[in-house]
């Protein structure tokens, strides 16, 4: 079965726009076949969002272990916050929740930036793994994973510290750039303001930006004016999937 070959993994990145799945070469951190993508659900309760999952899984003929990503802090396997899904999530048992939609398979659920971390260092910047590191995405919010020598220190919630009047993510999100219509650089000026904050705080040696927008990293990455320097993730906006894939294959549990 698809399910049993070897070093190929299945990871799916549920976010608050949409939820995404795909074979993962585990050796590259390559997609093997096409990546599924279904809207997340409107409201995006726990059932109504594992059912989706449980299409995905459906729809791409897999039978072996799932890892999954959510834009929540996993702790034991319970979903203490959510952050761009439905309130209903906090105190969720997120394993026994999928357990009950995907039957009976290994399964592991963390959180989606620390798995977009733990691919980049896998399979990305080799400046990753090296000293300290604050990786980024920026979405429909703002994850964060914060990096030592390629260790993950886990469950970091730095797009909700508070920049000024206002939530870092609720402004420098890309999302935030779009709601508000900004123009790169005026955006870049926001995500300057953030970035800032954290090294004050945290002085990483560097920033690496994910997501979708890091595609376009050209057009505002050059703008930024923190003392670290900012260099774009490789794996951009497939670097959750092939996180959570690595993690299930890893017997990982948060």
């Amino acid at each position: 079965m698809l399910g049993a070959m070897t070093n190929i993994g299945f990871g799916i990145d549920i976010g608050g726009s949409g939820i995404k799945g795909a074979r993962v070469d585990l050796d590259n951190g390559d997609f093997v076949g096409d990546r599924i993508k279904i809207a997340t659900p409107r409201p995006a309760t726990p059932e109504a969002v594992a059912k989706t999952v449980a299409e995905i899984v459906r729809l791409a003929e897999w039978d072996g272990p799932v890892g999954l990503t959510m834009p929540s802090v996993i702790k034991a396997q319970i979903a203490r916050t959510a952050a761009n899904i439905d309130e209903s999530w906090i105190g969720t048992d997120v394993h026994e929740l999928f357990a009950r939609h995907l039957g009976d398979r290994e399964i592991t659920v963390l959180n989606d930036a620390d798995a977009a971390g733990i691919a980049e260092v896998a399979f990305g910047d080799p400046r990753a793994r090296q000293g300290s590191a604050l990786f980024l995405t920026f979405g429909t919010g703002i994850g964060s994973a914060l990096l030592i020598d390629g260790h993950l220190f886990p469950n970091t919630e730095l797009g909700h510290l508070m920049i000024g009047d206002f939530e870092a993510e609720e402004r420098a999100s890309s999302a935030a750039k779009d709601r508000d219509e900004l123009s790169f650089r005026k955006w870049a000026k926001r995500v300057n303001r953030v970035l800032a904050e954290y090294e004050r705080l945290l002085n990483p040696g560097a920033f690496i930006v994910g997501g979708g927008i890091s595609r376009e990293h050209e057009k505002w990455v050059p703008l930024l004016e923190v003392e670290a320097p900012v260099f774009p993730a490789q794996l951009r906006n497939r670097a959750g999937i092939v996180g959570a894939a690595m993690a299930v294959a890893a017997h990982v549990t948060p």
